[in-house]
């Protein structure tokens, strides 16, 4: 686990966050497999939803990155480091490397473009002829966790950076005819309050599983909650220490499971069911098939078994489509529920 610092505020343990098992499974599984394209979750204001976040990039491994270096580069993966680190690594240059924890930053909702990509000293670059960039926030995320609350309220164009950097991997900043790209390769995790309004389809679809999370109704849950936090204010370390070997178990299978991933297959069967569920629900383009399919099999790696049962896709699977199914102004059904009957009766289920 990760030593803290005396400085640092304590933080609340992943593993003593009561209920929200929807948000806690889609976070789990996007550290396990990022590719899964990161996490939208909406909710009701006051539902723990940042102190999940944090308490989640808590539990994760440190990380080994390049000393100095402004875009946490991996000094042992070419497709992780800058430019300039790979420019080093070719001549076979000897790289100093220190370990950090896994970065997590938080995108303040009045950020600008510059300030989110990164900008470009035209000047220097002109007058020095060296390419002066000044690196932004997807450059401080690289590797690690990029959180935007609020984001329904965030300028599409924004949103649209962010989702195309989070997919590719790569944040490229263009100006005069000079051109910078680094690294940017980062869980995006966006949340908000629907009403305070929703996300554009378009963008929404881009967001790779979509949580929800309501308020705790069950009045034992809440007593809980409630005397799980008290504690926890009272004698912070004391409360950690309770929950360590717990977050440590959780630590450990989610590493497991990282290493797992890949040889799990899902079956050629598993797959027709799932686009057929994608196709009858008139899911637009394939990326829902493709999440799907990813999300399964990151489930089952954290299960720590290697074969997928339609019991596992039933569990991630209105994670994966629900924000996908179009809006129809006149159905009340809900559209979780919807994928959940459309998978009962394409699986058999009764």
């Amino acid at each position: 686990m990760n030593n803290k610092t005396k400085n640092e505020r304590p933080v609340f343990p992943f593993t003593a966050i009561v209920g929200q098992e929807e948000m806690k499974l889609a976070l789990i599984l996007n550290v396990i497999d990022p590719k899964i394209g990161g996490v939208m979750i909406m909710g009701d204001r006051g539902t723990g939803k940042t102190t999940t976040i944090r308490a989640l990039v808590d539990l994760l491994p440190e990380i080994e990155v390049v000393e100095n270096d402004d875009y946490n580069s991996d000094p042992n993966n070419v497709e992780l480091m800058s430019e300039e680190v790979q420019e080093k690594f070719k001549k076979n240059e000897k790289i100093k490397s220190i370990k950090i924890k896994t970065p997590m930053i938080d995108l303040p909702l009045g950020a600008t473009e510059d300030r989110v990509c990164g900008t470009i000293d035209i000047e220097k670059a002109l007058t020095d002829g060296i390419k002066a960039f000044e690196p932004g926030l997807l450059a401080k995320a690289n590797r690690g966790i990029l959180y935007v609350d609020e984001v329904n309220l965030l300028d599409d164009h924004l949103v649209d950076v962010l989702l195309d950097s989070a997919a590719s991997g790569w944040n490229t900043v263009e100006r005069e005819g000079i051109s910078i790209k680094h690294p940017a390769r980062f869980i995006l995790v966006g949340s908000g309050n629907p009403e305070e309004g929703e996300l554009r389809p378009q963008l929404l679809d881009r967001f790779g599983m979509h949580a929800q999370i309501r308020t705790v109704k069950n009045p034992e849950l809440r007593v809980k909650i409630v005397e799980q936090r008290a504690l926890f204010e009272q004698n912070p370390k004391e409360f950690r220490t309770s929950y360590m070997q717990s977050q440590e178990e959780l630590a450990n299978k989610i590493i497991e499971a990282q290493k797992k991933i890949n040889n799990i297959e899902i079956s050629h069967d598993d797959q027709i069911k799932i686009s057929q569920i994608c196709s009858e629900l008139n899911v637009d383009g394939l990326r829902g098939d493709m999440v799907t399919n990813r999300a399964a099999k990151a489930f089952v790696a954290f299960e720590g078994r290697d074969k997928i049962t339609p019991q596992d896709i039933f569990t991630v699977i209105t994670l994966c489509l629900r924000h996908r199914l179009r809006k129809d102004p006149l159905e009340s059904i809900d559209s979780g529920f919807q994928v959940q009957e459309k998978f009962k009766k394409i699986f058999g289920y009764e």
